[in-house]
């Protein structure tokens, strides 16, 4: 029985359910000794070994989230600021939506990893969350769910159609489709033209790429800002403080193109300073959402100051 098979897709799903790299690997974790521990009492002709996992992963999911509060994005906590000088203050009390290492995993599907659709999942009540990624992400049938969260197949569909309608009210990005790919060329474009202008703090450069009202936030800052001349305010704040030659070295979270940004060190170098992770729609950025926690440079195994003689763009 290989288990371990099975580790890179369930990881994906518990950070589905928790929005927590750490939590997911945790509770994969706890699932891998469950399913070891009771491997004598597995019935092949029950259900596959995938399917049987899942139905262990997903209590498990399910138990963790009784202790712990949702995890959100600052848009998601209220009306964005106006004020672009206001204190950079984290709010620590908050277990805020981490993104989530695609290479870590090498996740071949991963449009239903979006930071926005996964923000929109973390608003439902835990079973209708389970209900909406094994039936629309992970393709289980009703009877299967059903059996897994031992209920009826009318409670499944049901559940299902309340999370539908709960996603369809959060944000047109957590539609299904919303989004291209992030190896999409026209794509790859905008997002080498905007890491070109932020090396350069050129902020004219940066506001030619956005969408009218694009969305900037920084987590574990609960600010968030809306429209063009508010992130171009920002903006300039930041190079102002913290200097106007950075290096990006691009990535991919969620299924979207990212880039780990290091600021010019006093010192010399250039020290980690924000993993930023873009959505792109139609040729224009339309959020950005910068995580500020150096726990999320960790995560994406990224080093402290920035490497010397490596491609950045």
């Amino acid at each position: 029985m290989d288990l371990e098979a099975h580790r890179a897709e369930l990881t994906t799903y518990c950070y589905r359910m928790l929005g927590s790299v750490q939590d997911a690997e945790d509770l994969v974790q706890e699932t891998m000794l469950r399913a070891w521990k009771a491997r004598d009492r597995y019935d092949p002709a029950l259900a596959s070994v995938r399917t049987w996992l899942y139905r262990i992963a997903t209590n498990v999911c399910l138990t963790a989230l009784e202790s712990r509060k949702r995890r959100p994005l600052p848009s998601g906590l209220g009306a964005p600021s106006r004020d672009t000088e206001t204190p950079l203050r984290p709010a620590l009390d908050v277990p805020w939506l981490e993104p989530f290492p695609d290479r870590r995993f090498n996740v071949e599907a991963r449009a239903d990893l979006r930071l926005a659709w996964v923000a929109a999942v973390q608003e439902l009540p835990a079973r209708q969350r389970a209900v909406l990624v094994l039936r629309e992400v992970l393709d289980f049938s009703a009877a299967e769910v059903a059996e897994q969260l031992e209920t009826t197949v009318a409670g499944v569909n049901s559940a299902l159609q309340r999370a539908r309608a709960t996603l369809r009210a959060s944000s047109e990005l957590s539609e299904p489709g919303a989004l291209r790919e992030a190896d999409d060329p026209g794509q790859r474009i905008v997002v080498e033209r905007y890491l070109r202008a932020f090396e350069a703090a050129d902020v004219p450069g940066l506001v030619r790429l956005l969408a009218e009202d694009v969305v900037l936030e920084m987590p574990p800052v609960p600010l968030w800002y809306q429209g063009r001349d508010d992130y171009a305010r920002f903006m300039e704040r930041v190079f102002r403080m913290r200097g106007s030659t950075w290096r990006a070295f691009r990535t991919a979270a969620n299924g979207q193109p990212a880039f780990a940004a290091y600021a010019p060190d006093p010192e010399g170098g250039h020290r980690a300073h924000t993993l930023q992770v873009l959505t792109v729609v139609e040729g224009l950025v339309r959020a950005n959402v910068v995580f500020a926690d150096p726990h999320v440079f960790e995560i994406f195994g990224l080093p402290p100051m920035s490497p010397d003689g490596v491609a950045r763009i």
